[in-house]
């Protein structure tokens, strides 16, 4: 049984067929939140950015929203196999102290991951940014109206009218958060963003720590970060609110043959984390065109702790028995080193097989 499968839009496959998958075509990587889900990708980037990216000769954008902006930013501190590996580390050890039986607040978790962002980045956020092939790019969702700052009424007030906004449209829900992209100044993103409110901010030493932890503030289970420096003033939140899963316009690329590679937990791009309920929303488009997704095989899934993939409901699961979800985790995420295996036979043989997107 294989743990892994692949999946295409029709100019991706057409590529694949001429030429198989090779390095220089690949221009983005997206990353998607999707918390603890992210664990099973670890060691597809330890592959792809330690051993197969670095052989293009061509500038990378990295794009990621919650999970997928530290994995990322993770992939350019330079040492992939010992960057990922300690992401890995960190993610599945996470604890945060709480009264017993009870969660832990919003406040102890964001402080406990700013200071693990801190131990991690701090000191490198210059070299990170000088990466020479890869280009950093961090989404954040900006609050807006009553969302502009986090209150214990605003906050809930704001996200059920922003949920019932976007049940009518998409695009109405940038009344109540927009889409802010960190981005390293050295390169623009190579692909529009007209979709959906956007505004741009230059990713920098001072904003890149605080930009990743917004980017990973999930809504009442961390504080929103305030006012971050170089951007404008307000309360910012998980990236994946606006971009769970980045359904970007990837096919308006402007250069021919270009390829998005995309690591990710299933085959679905679904727009954004409110749309999740929305399952017309979840199919492929012509945006995806160029796009080839990496993703678990659900038989291979139903083999892991539990029959799926780790996620945040485990936290709850386990409650205060902290061993029993490093070891799941734990579990999941060696288990899913097969995922990195296979690519890599595929891609030296040059029989990477493909399934419509």
């Amino acid at each position: 049984m294989k743990a892994l499968q692949v999946f295409a839009g029709p100019v991706a496959r057409q590529r694949l067929l001429e030429r198989g998958l090779q390095p220089g075509d690949v221009r983005v990587v997206p990353a998607a939140a999707g918390g603890p889900k992210g664990l099973v990708l670890l060691p597809l980037d330890r592959f792809l950015f330690g051993e197969w990216l670095p052989r293009s000769p061509h500038t990378v954008h990295l794009i990621g929203a919650s999970i997928g902006a530290w994995r990322m930013a993770t992939a350019c501190l330079g040492d992939a196999a010992a960057a990922f590996d300690q992401l890995a580390d960190d993610y599945i050890h996470q604890d945060y102290p709480h009264a017993p039986g009870k969660a832990p607040t919003a406040r102890q978790v964001s402080q406990a991951f700013g200071a693990k962002l801190q131990q991690r980045f701090g000191g490198r956020e210059a070299g990170l940014l000088s990466h020479p092939q890869y280009r950093l790019h961090v989404l954040a969702s900006r609050g807006r109206h009553l969302l502009r700052r986090q209150s214990r009424w605003r906050t809930p007030l704001g996200y059920l009218g922003a949920f019932a906004t976007n049940a009518l449209s998409r695009k109405a829900l940038g009344a109540w958060l927009e889409r802010v992209v960190f981005s390293d100044p050295r390169d623009a993103l190579p692909l529009p963003l007209h979709d959906y409110r956007t505004r741009r901010v230059v990713l920098a030493a001072d904003n890149l720590q605080p930009s990743l932890l917004a980017s990973c503030s999930i809504p009442f289970w961390l504080d929103a970060v305030h006012d971050i420096p170089g951007a404008p003033a307000g309360a910012y939140w998980d990236g994946g609110i606006t971009d769970y899963h980045l359904h970007l316009d990837y096919a308006a690329m402007a250069e021919p043959g270009a390829l998005v590679l995309y690591p990710h937990f299933q085959r679905n791009v679904v727009p954004g984390w409110l749309d999740k309920a929305f399952k017309h929303r979840h199919r492929a488009t012509a945006r995806l065109d160029n796009v080839v997704v990496l993703a678990p095989h659900p038989h291979w899934v139903a083999r892991l702790p539990g029959g799926k993939l780790p996620d945040r409901s485990d936290f709850m699961a386990f409650g205060d028995d902290f061993h029993g979800r490093v070891q799941a985790w734990t579990r999941a995420w060696r288990e899913s080193q097969r995922l990195a295996d296979e690519l890599a036979q595929a891609v030296q043989a040059g029989s990477l097989e493909t399934l419509p997107l």
